[in-house]
């Protein structure tokens, strides 16, 4: 593989008794947000007779559960020595017994490491989420949504992106227009399209996301979706008469941070639908619905995660 133009990353893993998960990650906060949690504590072996056992890696199944490791991804360009500094001295002043690994990583490398994990799935009654390198023959009615998210959120396979994709499978009709904020890989909105949506907008904050989404979008042949950077509305686009279908597939704090704005890029007839929402979460989240104006038209929930449709109220 060529990687002469590729962008070199470091990853700081830093592994410890699960009993001081939390500690280590709120030291690993204090340099990136992003963190990336191995934590196998949980994982009950029963699941391997039940119809989870398919889904499980062997290599989780047979980790050490008593360790957990934290890591966050740094830019090789940056001065490494600053974050030894920082968690050596954090970790001795809190006496956490942890060990600290420094791994050179191509972003190439990086982005195809998790395809072996990747298989297509079905989400909704029709759509059918196929990785770009497998081959799937569809049955009667399915919709192929080819992906390659590289290593932007959206593969289909999490609870609140099949939530989405099914509530979109209600909402969207033939020729309709769609919004999708913070679209990660573009999944969304490529869903939409193939349900016959017309005109969508998708956007990101990341430029990396933005790329992958476009890139996603010609590589399903289509011309009808366009991709942009937008840090949430800041800059997205407004359409005369509103959105008929806008997604938001995020987390609560920030869907209750945008509800006062979003209402601007809707009419009465638009459906929004809220996705990324812990179902601890979907109380604080139709309070801020209800507080600006929106009633609920559809609850969905999935393994502790849910997905909320609104209308603004009448």
């Amino acid at each position: 593989m060529n990687t002469s133009d590729s962008k070199t990353w470091v990853q700081i893993r830093v592994t410890a008794d699960t009993k001081y998960l939390d500690d280590v990650c709120s030291v690993m906060c204090m340099l990136d947000n992003g963190l990336m949690i191995e934590d196998y504590s949980d994982i009950d072996t029963h699941l391997l007779d039940g119809v989870y056992g398919d889904l499980i890696d062997e290599s989780i199944l047979n980790a050490d559960k008593t360790k957990a490791a934290v890591s966050i991804y740094v830019p090789a360009d940056k001065p490494l020595e600053y974050y030894k500094l920082h968690l050596t001295e954090r970790f001795a002043a809190l006496s956490l017994p942890v060990s600290i690994e420094y791994i050179n990583l191509c972003e190439d490398d990086w982005a195809e490491s998790w395809k072996q994990y990747y298989k297509p799935i079905k989400v909704g009654e029709r759509l059918v989420i196929v990785p770009m390198w497998e081959t799937y023959k569809a049955a009667e009615q399915e919709i192929i949504v080819r992906m390659d998210p590289g290593m932007a959120f959206g593969t289909g396979t999490h609870e609140t992106t099949r939530l989405c994709a099914s509530m979109l499978e209600s909402y969207v009709t033939p020729g309709c227009t769609m919004m999708d904020v913070g679209c990660g890989s573009g999944i969304l909105a490529i869903c939409a399209s193939k349900l016959g949506a017309g005109i969508c907008r998708a956007y990101d904050i990341d430029e990396v996301a933005v790329r992958i989404a476009a890139e996603n979008v010609k590589d399903n042949g289509l011309d009808n979706i366009v991709c942009k950077k937008s840090d949430l509305l800041a800059q997205a686009d407004k359409t005369e008469g509103g959105y008929d279908v806008i997604c938001a597939n995020i987390v609560a704090d920030v869907i209750i941070r945008m509800l006062p704005d979003i209402g601007a890029f809707m009419s009465e007839k638009t459906v929004l639908i809220l996705s990324g929402i812990i179902d601890e979460r979907e109380g604080d989240v139709q309070a801020a619905l209800d507080k600006n104006g929106f009633d609920v038209a559809k609850i969905c929930h999935e393994n502790g995660w849910c997905a909320i449709a609104v209308r603004k109220k009448m």
